[in-house]
């Protein structure tokens, strides 16, 4: 079986679709656009009529972190599951996504993305961070490389049971501020701070070889 699976569907679909428990990276699209609110996400977050009148589902997913928007062409969503047991598996949460995050590193290398580093260290909090996933700054999560530089480029979180890790990663080639200001009104219509939130990948990144190597 390929390591690389696509699929489509809503965001409600493919975040409770049962993924096989063997090593896979699966592209995932969504045919409509949603913002996914976290497992333990208020719901109140979200402002549901703004939503339902723009054509935006809102979904809940079973990992933690704050609100993430998938659309079916400006965000990058890809799903990697690691069974318990793999070469790739680790106990700790927090270093099991280390090596996702250099995954990534090499992606964007790969499309012309250089300078840019995983965050190694504890989850850092603020407080957007529970309202939206990229104003935080978790493990394994990948940001630009420099001492100026700001804007989450991939975000991450784990789903674990006792059989595998579901690794849910996002980015996004193109980042409404405007859009997410509308959805979350807790960000309080900062458009400044909102789009410093995100650094946009390049288009090159469709065309990015997504498989795992073989031999790892």
């Amino acid at each position: 079986m390929p390591l690389l699976h696509k699929r489509e569907g809503t965001a409600e679909e493919l975040h409770h679709t049962v993924l096989p428990v063997e090593r896979g990276v699966w592209l995932l699209t969504p045919t409509r656009p949603a913002i996914v609110l976290g497992s333990s996400q208020k719901e109140n977050d979200v402002d549901h009529e703004f939503c339902a009148a723009n054509g935006i589902d809102v979904v809940r997913r079973r990992s933690g972190g704050g609100a993430v928007y998938v659309h079916p062409v400006e965000s990058l969503w890809i799903d990697v599951v690691v069974p318990r047991g793999d070469a790739l598996w680790n106990d700790d949460i927090g270093k099991s996504m280390w090596w996702i995050g250099d995954w990534w590193v090499g992606l964007l290398a790969s499309a012309g993305m250089a300078s840019t580093k995983v965050h190694r260290g504890a989850f850092e909090r603020n407080e957007w961070s529970d309202m939206v996933c990229f104003a935080g700054r978790g493990s394994g999560e990948v940001f630009p490389d420099g001492p100026d530089a700001h804007g989450k480029i991939v975000g991450i979180s784990q789903r674990r049971t006792r059989d595998y890790a579901r690794f849910q990663c996002i980015a996004y080639f193109h980042w409404d501020a405007a859009l997410h200001a509308a959805m979350l009104p807790g960000l309080a219509n900062n458009l400044d701070r909102i789009a410093a939130l995100a650094t946009p990948v390049p288009a090159t990144l469709r065309a990015a070889d997504l498989a795992f190597p073989s031999k790892v």
